[in-house]
């Protein structure tokens, strides 16, 4: 009981800090570095969802911009398309996402291991080149958003950034609070079964194949909501930038850098690599493309090596030596 008061109290204290953020006086106040808040809480939800299935359930999968995509382009349809509102788009975006997870995820999940994840990138290049030639949805050219009223209605500003922070603050505080629901539910014990062994959970009662699609369709639709964000920021969509191993890998490693099957793993890995990867290229222009990712290789070496449960089991690490330096003393 002292655990889960613990974790809740730690949960409310840094969404509370995360909701401050763009209010505090200082260098958080220019647009470039709202900007950078931004994508680390899209970018954390996003790998967050990523985690339900790879770091909880122990499927990897490299196809999570697939999903991310279809949510992207479920509110870009809506808004340049029909001339609705995104929200409408998101939803139903989110849903086919689910959908097309499931009956992707159906055959997939008879491989194991490693044929599993060589799968999952075939699926993401069959869907980048379906939506390349794909010319209702815009094909290679993509989606270009007109310029319409701002508001929420429309959920889109021009000359500040602030409300959409907030935006990716609801999206994160919905999506880590899904995790944590998941994370203290038996939903969420069947998922870690099936990760430690699979055939040991299903000798308990456990049906693995029900377990994995469940956390792979939650997976999926919150990785779409992520997707249908990402294109209301940007304000426009392509296959490329949406349906892409790059975007795949991202997930990915920004969850083992900071932590896999943790809840806060996810923030943790956001937190270093985007301001790594937006600085870097502010700074160094076209000269610095690419040096992101060297250091972010580096760290993702010393992490393995050093410490497998990434930047969370640092984190554990330093917390247990307080205390039994506090027992001690």
């Amino acid at each position: 009981m002292r655990h889960r008061q613990s974790g809740f109290g730690l949960g409310c204290t840094i969404f509370g800090i995360l909701a401050i953020l763009p209010l505090i006086p200082g260098p958080l106040q220019g647009p470039f570095a709202k900007h950078v808040l931004v994508m680390v809480l899209l970018f954390a939800s996003m790998s967050q969802a990523w985690n339900l299935l790879g770091g909880y359930c122990g499927q990897v999968s490299f196809g999570h911009s697939v999903f991310f995509g279809i949510g992207a382009y479920g509110a870009g349809m809506a808004v340049v398309k029909y001339g609705l509102t995104p929200w409408p788009g998101a939803l139903l975006g989110a849903i086919i996402a689910s959908i097309v997870s499931l009956v992707i995820s159906y055959p997939c999940f008879r491989l194991k291991g490693h044929y599993f994840a060589i799968a999952t990138f075939a699926i993401v290049e069959i869907f980048n080149r379906l939506f390349m030639v794909w010319y209702w949805v815009g094909g290679a050219l993509g989606l270009d958003y007109p310029i319409i009223e701002e508001g929420w209605r429309n959920f889109m500003w021009y000359e500040t950034k602030t409300p959409y922070y907030y935006g990716a603050f609801a999206l994160f505080v919905l999506v880590f609070s899904t995790a944590r629901w998941i994370e203290r539910h038996r939903i969420g014990y069947y998922m870690r079964a099936v990760r430690d062994g699979q055939e040991a959970a299903e000798s308990l009662g456990v049906n693995s194949p029900q377990v994995k699609l469940t956390a792979m369709a939650i997976s999926a639709f919150l990785a779409a909501l992520c997707g249908a964000f990402f294109v209301q920021y940007n304000l426009r969509v392509d296959p490329p930038m949406v349906m892409s191993l790059d975007m795949s890998m991202r997930f990915v490693l920004i969850t083992i850098l900071g932590g896999l099957g943790t809840l806060w793993g996810p923030l943790l890995g956001a937190a270093v690599l985007i301001p790594l990867q937006e600085y870097t290229r502010a700074i160094w222009g076209g000269l610095g493309g690419g040096v992101d990712l060297i250091i972010f290789g580096l760290l993702i070496i010393v992490i393995v090596i050093r410490q497998p449960r990434g930047l969370m089991g640092f984190v554990s690490w330093v917390v247990g030596h307080r205390a039994r330096a506090r027992g001690r003393g």
